[in-house]
Parts: C-alpha cells; sequence; structure tokens
C-alpha cells in the first residue's frame, strides 16, 4: 500500500507538535496548533483501553505541558488503510524516547479531509510489547 507523503507529514507534524508541548516550555502556539488538528468530534482510545474526548484530551494536555522534557517523539510505518470521501484510516507506529527509556504504540486514526486541511477525528492506541 503507498501512502501520500502530505498524510505522512499531517502524522508526524502532530507528533512533533506534541513532543514539544510535553517535553519543552512551548509556546501556547504550540498548544494551537495541536487544538486546531483535532476535529470537533475527536475521540481517543488510549493504550490504556481508557476512551478520552476532545476537551478531555486537551485539558489533560494543557496541564501537561513540559513535564517529559526532552521527550521526543518518532513516526514510522505510515500506511493509508483505507480512503472514502473525506474520510482516511491510517496506521503508524509512534515511538516515544524519554529518558533512555522506549515506548512503542501501534496508532490506528480517521482523518477528516477537505483536500487541503486534515483534522484528526478518531485514534486507537495499542501498545506494543517490549522484546
Amino acid at each position: 500500500m503507498s501512502t501520500d507523503p502530505v498524510l505522512t507529514e499531517v502524522v508526524a507534524a502532530l507528533h512533533w507538535d506534541l513532543a514539544e508541548w510535553l517535553g519543552t516550555d512551548a509556546l501556547p502556539k504550540v498548544f494551537d496548533r495541536i487544538s486546531g488538528a483535532l476535529d470537533e468530534q475527536f475521540t481517543s482510545v488510549v493504550t490504556t483501553g481508557q476512551a478520552v474526548d476532545r476537551e478531555g484530551l486537551l485539558g489533560g494536555l494543557w496541564s501537561a505541558r513540559n513535564l517529559q522534557p526532552g521527550l521526543e517523539i518518532e513516526v514510522s510505518d505510515v500506511v493509508e488503510l483505507a480512503r472514502s470521501g473525506n474520510l482516511i484510516v491510517v496506521r503508524f507506529v509512534a515511538e516515544n524516547q524519554f529518558g533512555g527509556a522506549v515506548t512503542k504504540r501501534w496508532v490506528t486514526a480517521v482523518l477528516v479531509t477537505d483536500g487541503r486541511t486534515y483534522l484528526w477525528r478518531t485514534v486507537h492506541e495499542t501498545g506494543v510489547p517490549e522484546t
């Protein structure tokens, strides 16, 4: 399956912003970019199995600014699984590197696009066991 390079950039950009927000004394404009990337109907299922809505996620993120100094998030294996109308299903690996520890998770996401902008509608994360 081939993946549109723009889609790969969209996935990477959100994760760079998340790493900057969580890992530095970032300016509020970084939070604004994250918030602006999430659809109004956004939901997420995190690795603990908890379902979170847009308001809950953004509230938690706002208070987590610079709580993991030096955090890096690498995105790889971006694959477009399906596209229908304005919906895109994508899967990728997100790897957090913090304090010498590495945590990987598979992420499946649905994005909504008008062909110009991309908004994250839902995300489901699954932890990757350590090998």
